[in-house]
């Protein structure tokens, strides 16, 4: 009885060689050339984890064959696709540092970024990830500007500005509800020095006025109302500014009358 369990266990271990856990066949005596096809082909079967482990055994046993840096890409792919992203950066990170010359280079650069992009938590949660996503975005973009994949960089470098934005945007907002206008302003100020091309540079620069309207800085309100009309001609705010720009152009004509200085000249009415 113990003679025909060795015997089974025998084949097992025989047929796992031969046929692998998924049916593809690695016979003891494979070429690395016919292992990386085996494992291009899981791969393709999305059988993910066979073939990190090959790709894996390919780049440790052969690290001067003509096709490792082929394997690397592949190995990080497979990381990437199990969703262990940390692991698939510094995988693509490897191949870039190695194989400098390889045909995958763009593409490793560009999946570190995107690495780093799936990762990136809701506005509200630390930015780490969405940082350096967009830092590896822009250095893909300057290293290879003729790259097909430019145009999808280029939209998720704006979707990580957007996310920063709308953080500082958010900070901003809290500090101007509790009241702190000097607090609120650093933030709306970062939005608008930083990232002045996404959608909350228009609401900023407007609670930017009204902190310094209600900081008694006029003259500074005044110009931050006059740049939003000139970029929002259709803002939202049109009629509040209007207002606004009133009472400003108001107030600072009774400093300047009381200073004995002539009045301001009024400003363009809109």
């Amino acid at each position: 009885m113990r003679l025909k369990a060795s015997r089974l266990l025998f084949l097992a271990v025989i047929t796992s060689i031969f046929a692998g856990c998924g049916g593809y066949k690695i016979k003891p005596d494979s070429t690395a050339e016919d292992r990386l096809a085996v494992a291009k082909r899981m791969f393709k079967s999305k059988d993910y984890q066979q073939a990190q482990a090959q790709f894996k055994i390919l780049t440790l046993n052969y690290p001067g064959a003509r096709f490792v840096d082929e394997a690397q890409f592949y190995l990080a792919e497979c990381h990437f696709e199990l969703k262990e992203y940390i692991i698939a950066a510094d995988e693509y990170k490897r191949l870039v540092r190695l194989y400098p010359q390889s045909e995958y280079l763009d593409d490793a650069q560009y999946k570190v970024a995107m690495s780093d992009f799936k990762l990136s938590p809701k506005s509200s949660l630390d930015q780490t990830h969405t940082v350096s996503a967009l830092e590896n975005f822009q250095r893909f973009i300057e290293d290879f500007p003729n790259s097909d994949l430019v145009p999808d960089a280029e939209k998720k470098l704006l979707g990580c500005r957007s996310k920063l934005s709308e953080k500082d945007f958010s900070a901003g907002e809290l500090y101007r509800k509790l009241g702190d206008n000097y607090a609120a302003l650093v933030y709306y100020n970062s939005v608008l020095e930083h990232y002045y091309d996404t959608k909350f540079a228009h609401d900023a620069l407007y609670w930017k006025g009204e902190c310094l309207y209600n900081l008694k800085r006029k003259d500074e309100a005044l110009q931050a109302f006059n740049e939003l009309l000139a970029k929002y001609p259709k803002s939202k705010y049109r009629v509040r500014i209007s207002d606004r720009l009133k009472e400003i152009d108001s107030d600072l004509s009774k400093v300047h009358e009381a200073d004995g200085k002539a009045p301001i000249s009024k400003q363009t009415k809109q």
